[in-house]
C-alpha cells in the first residue's frame, strides 16, 4: 500500500519485529535515559522476582509507533493512547498491528495490539492519525 487513506475499515498495518536482544534494550536505556537495571541485568531483574530482564514498555510502544512512520507526508499521530496488559522478554518476537476502525476527510481511527510469539497480548490500544 502506497497511501495510508487507501487503507479500508478493517484492514491492517503489520510488522513482525526480530527476537527482542539485550543490546535492543541497553540501546533503548541509553537513548531514553530509563537505566532501570530490571531492563538490562539479569541478576537485578531476578532480585525484583522477574524471571529475567524485561523491555521497557515504552520500547514496545515506540516500535508499534513505528507502523505510522512511512506515513508522516500524509498526517501524524494526534492521539496515542494504550494498555501495557504484559511484558516482553529476551528473544520474544513482538507482532506489531494498527486496524482501521473508522475514516472520515481529517481522520482515521486505528484499535493497536503488539503480541508475543504465543499470541499473548503485551499492549492494546487507539491511535487517532490526523490527515493533513
Amino acid at each position: 500500500m502506497s497511501k495510508l487513506a487507501d487503507l479500508q475499515t478493517g484492514e491492517s498495518l503489520q510488522e513482525v519485529l526480530s527476537p527482542v536482544t539485550r543490546i535492543d534494550l541497553i540501546k533503548y536505556a541509553g537513548a531514553s535515559g530509563d537505566y532501570n537495571p530490571i531492563h538490562t541485568i539479569d541478576e537485578e531483574a531476578e532480585k525484583a522476582g522477574l524471571p529475567g530482564i524485561i523491555a521497557h514498555g515504552m520500547w514496545t510502544m515506540g516500535n508499534l509507533a513505528k507502523l505510522f512512520t512511512p506515513y508522516y507526508g500524509e498526517g501524524f499521530i494526534q492521539d496515542y493512547a494504550i494498555r501495557f496488559k504484559g511484558m516482553v522478554f529476551l528473544n520474544d518476537v513482538i507482532t506489531l498491528n494498527a486496524t482501521l476502525e473508522a475514516s472520515d476527510e481529517k481522520k482515521m481511527d486505528f484499535r493497536v495490539d503488539a503480541s508475543n510469539q504465543d499470541g499473548k497480548e503485551v499492549i492494546k490500544g487507539n491511535v487517532v492519525f490526523s490527515k493533513v
